[in-house]
């Protein structure tokens, strides 16, 4: 059997790094020079300091961004050059808006080394968009199933090309639901974040399957818990409740500063202790562990056996296809 055929184990490698490892350390010696990159929402959070470590690394990275002066401004601020990070215009929710991005880079970029999937959206009020899709799913899961495929030829031309997709411990929250994936009963914010999340995962486990003939591999990533612009729909009092915070907003201890956030990301997407490997949820930069249910920590840590099954991901593959029209697998 060959090392591309076989399946990566999910246990941890001993990576060297861990929770408070950064961006910059995990990249540090690591050569992207004539490599290209994209990061979805990487003008804000830890998407920017993912960029900032792959762009100090020599990568050519685009960002696709819904208000992409406003992009501009922020990656200038943060003294990441124009000729380093291209901006070009992305909305996740609207799928002919991502086919339209796909389109213009293509047109301009024969190879795509690193693929990092990092928007997201988190418990927002209930919102239907294109066809009536529960907004969550939509955006984090859909718009980037539709963004993989589109530029699927770029990454199988690159020929060794990364994909690393952001969950979080938000997929312990929901499994896929498949009998109703859009909420059309019952809308509850956290159950589709989870949900979505769950996806997230998923769609590493069965892309990394698919593509590991063509040399991309894939992986989930964990970025830990991270203050950032996803807590923009939550009030104060939510977050003090879920004892993320106290009540005179001090965010409690084991949260992680973006660029510890962004380390993990960083990690699946350039470490070479991964070669040969893929299909695998990752946290605090290693493959993570299988939850333990009997851990008092089982809703931080580990991943949960619906997020890294593989017949669930062949199936939400299959579903996703059919939603959106769009499968480079066909």
């Amino acid at each position: 059997m060959s090392e591309e055929s076989m399946t990566t184990p999910q246990h941890p490698i001993g990576s060297g790094f861990g929770h408070g490892s950064k961006a910059s350390e995990v990249v540090a010696g690591v050569d992207l020079r004539g490599k290209t990159a994209i990061v979805t929402g990487g003008y804000s959070g830890l998407g920017l300091e993912t960029v900032r470590a792959l762009s100090s690394a020599g990568a050519a990275v685009t960002v696709p961004a819904r208000r992409p002066e406003h992009a501009r401004e922020v990656l200038a601020a943060a003294g990441l050059a124009r000729e380093q990070v291209n901006v070009e215009t992305l909305d996740l929710a609207d799928q002919q808006a991502v086919k339209d991005f796909a389109a213009r880079f293509l047109a301009s970029n024969p190879t795509l080394d690193i693929l990092i999937n990092n928007a997201a959206i988190m418990a927002s009020p209930e919102q239907r968009v294109g066809p009536g899709w529960e907004s969550q799913f939509a955006t984090n899961h859909l718009g980037h199933f539709t963004l993989l495929n589109t530029l699927w030829p770029a990454l199988a031309a690159a020929g060794s090309a990364r994909v690393v997709s952001l969950s979080s411990t938000g997929h312990k929250l929901s499994p896929i639901r498949f009998e109703d994936i859009n909420f059309e009963t019952g809308y509850d914010k956290w159950k589709a974040y989870g949900q979505a999340k769950t996806a997230n995962a998923l769609f590493a486990v069965e892309l990394d399957r698919l593509g590991k003939s063509a040399g991309v591999r894939a992986f989930a990533v964990h970025p830990g818990g991270i203050m950032t612009e996803l807590q923009r729909y939550l009030p104060r009092e939510e977050m003090v409740a879920a004892g993320w915070m106290d009540d005179a907003g001090n965010v409690r201890e084991g949260f992680k500063t973006p660029e510890q956030g962004a380390a993990t990301s960083t990690w699946a997407a350039t470490s070479s202790a991964l070669a040969g490997m893929g299909g695998v949820y990752c946290e605090d930069c290693d493959i993570a562990k299988p939850t333990d249910p009997a851990s008092p920590l089982a809703r931080y840590q580990g991943v949960d056996a619906h997020a890294v099954d593989p017949e669930a991901a062949t199936r939400l593959w299959a579903v996703s296809a059919e939603m959106t029209g769009v499968n480079a697998f066909a």
